[in-house]
């Protein structure tokens, strides 16, 4: 859709307040740094490429599509219109120029997907729909079209079709657990890649409260009178400290089996990054475009995961990151002592540059491995 199309479309797709538009973004400018380490790692995996050529050749799509079209409500003008205008209205801001279909699925969960292999399509059940007011689901909108524009319906796609294949196959032990080690790193990389589609929501609906209030409501209901943002977060710092080594084996098992992270992460992520200089600059125009994309370096956006991941042990209050970080800074320690004893430097000064510069660039070291490991 090109923006002279967009402008002859009507006045009534035009948001009832004034948005800034990215023309040509591309979805770096959004992009989690795990959420692009993940995927590296999954590209990596044993097996993938083989599977996914395959099943890019043998899904169903076509029977996808009829299936949307013949049991759902599609989107239109004259179908949940409001809907439609707002799913414009994200393609514009976004600059994607082809729309995706969107159908309506009744289904009294509170979610939304956006899959298809050639072609997006997006769908948005019923219990999203009663449950989000105007702007918490133009937010919603722009999550889906962000997911669109990453080119993330393709891996979400083979995701389902695995996950289904999985519980087929159960009975043959081999063979699920080639299946399993697939859905597993794609359901871990799915997880870091709604971080990604939280902020191109963001960018779409320029409101970070009602971003912070759909993410309320989608974890406790529709009662938000009962509820507030500020001890909304609290309970996502509080989830990241709590309790000891135990307590982080727990959160991993308990995250494993989810396709995406936990809601009051959510909230605290994006609110992160929508305080953050990165966002400011894309609201001030300055973000990378799609015509450098292919000039992009894989090792610089792999070495950016690893600056990411690594300023997450330093910061993270997690026991079992704590105590990455605790053996990371160990080392350093450990290192600057030794060098200094063989360079003649003192046992004072060894403490304070061992911690500070070796300890940094353990870290660093440290902080690629949890996307490796991971997965």
């Amino acid at each position: 859709m090109t923006e002279d199309s967009h402008d002859a479309a009507s006045h009534e797709n035009v948001p009832s307040r004034q948005r800034k538009r990215f023309p040509g973004i591309s979805s770096r400018a959004y992009e989690h740094p795990a959420d692009r380490s993940a995927l590296v790692a999954l590209r990596k995996l044993s097996g993938f490429d083989t599977i996914f050529k395959a099943m890019s050749g043998l899904l169903p799509e076509r029977s996808l599509r009829l299936l949307f079209l013949s049991d759902s409500v599609r989107v239109s003008d004259v179908q949940f219109a409001h809907l439609h205008t707002m799913l414009l209205d994200a393609c514009y801001i976004l600059d994607l120029e082809k729309v995706p279909s969107m159908y309506v699925a009744q289904n009294p969960t509170p979610n939304a997907m956006c899959i298809g292999l050639d072609e997006p399509i997006i769908v948005v059940n019923t219990g999203l729909v009663e449950l989000l007011d105007e702007e918490e689901m133009r937010a919603v909108v722009g999550h889906e079209v962000g997911h669109a524009l990453s080119g993330h319906s393709v891996y979400r796609t083979i995701l389902l079709f695995l996950t289904n294949i999985a519980l087929k196959v159960a009975w043959i032990p081999l063979g699920n657990v080639a299946i399993m080690a697939i859905v597993s790193a794609l359901r871990e990389w799915f997880r870091k890649s709604e971080l990604s589609a939280d902020r191109a929501g963001l960018l779409v609906g320029q409101d970070p409260q009602a971003s912070m209030r759909g993410l309320m409501k989608i974890a406790g209901g529709n009662h938000l009178h009962e509820m507030n943002v500020d001890a909304f977060l609290e309970q996502a710092r509080e989830y990241e400290a709590a309790g000891d080594l135990r307590d982080s084996v727990l959160k991993i098992l308990n995250i494993l089996p989810r396709t995406h992270p936990f809601t009051t992460v959510r909230a605290a992520e994006l609110k992160k990054w929508g305080e953050s200089r990165d966002f400011q600059r894309i609201m001030d125009g300055h973000y990378p475009r799609r015509t450098e994309d292919k000039d992009t370096s894989v090792s610089d956006s792999f070495r950016d995961s690893a600056s990411h991941y690594a300023d997450s042990v330093r910061t993270s209050k997690d026991p079992l990151m704590k105590l990455v970080g605790d053996i990371a800074g160990g080392a350093g320690d450990i290192g600057g002592k030794l060098r200094d004893r063989f360079t003649g430097g003192s046992s004072g000064n060894a403490g304070g540059s061992g911690g500070g510069g070796a300890g940094g660039d353990s870290t660093n070291g440290n902080g690629a491995k949890p996307a490796d490991d991971g997965k």
